[in-house]
């Protein structure tokens, strides 16, 4: 997608995935979470993002993880621990999206999580992310997913 054409929200994805990914990287270290929001912040482009959609997704990820975790976790095939750092980190977020922005269509969280995972992910780890998404979807928003199938 040309950088153009993204959207604010789009791109306020975009920084709350490397920050969700320093955050892992650093073993979810709580006192890294200011350092890692403020050199987003700094990014030339940052300004181009929905900043309150960013800071939502960032904080919400981080104060929320373990419980995100344990939403996704039965619809994975191997220890969380073994993901890679980007299929976790948009696992985290499209979580927190399914299960707390209840604004947002589940079939465009899922669409997003699929779009970062292949814009920053391995080559097929956005069938891995959209097979679990799928899944936790049918659980978290079972009438809106229902009621699309008709």
């Amino acid at each position: 997608m040309s950088i153009k054409n993204r959207s604010a929200r789009r791109r306020a994805r975009e920084y709350a995935l490397q920050g969700i990914y320093a955050w892992i990287i650093s073993g979810c270290a709580y006192q890294e979470r200011g350092a890692i929001d403020a050199h987003l912040r700094n990014q030339e482009e940052f300004p181009l993002a929905d900043e309150t959609w960013y800071k939502t997704i960032l904080y919400g990820v981080f104060d929320q993880a373990d419980t995100l975790r344990e939403k996704f976790s039965p619809f994975i095939d191997r220890p969380v621990n073994e993901l890679s750092p980007i299929e976790h980190g948009v696992l985290l977020l499209a979580t927190f999206e399914l299960s707390e922005l209840q604004e947002v269509p589940y079939k465009v969280v899922i669409n997003e999580a699929v779009e970062l995972t292949k814009e920053f992910g391995g080559t097929d780890g956005f069938k891995f992310v959209n097979g679990v998404l799928d899944k936790l979807a049918a659980e978290l928003r079972a009438v809106e997913v229902k009621a699309q199938q008709r």
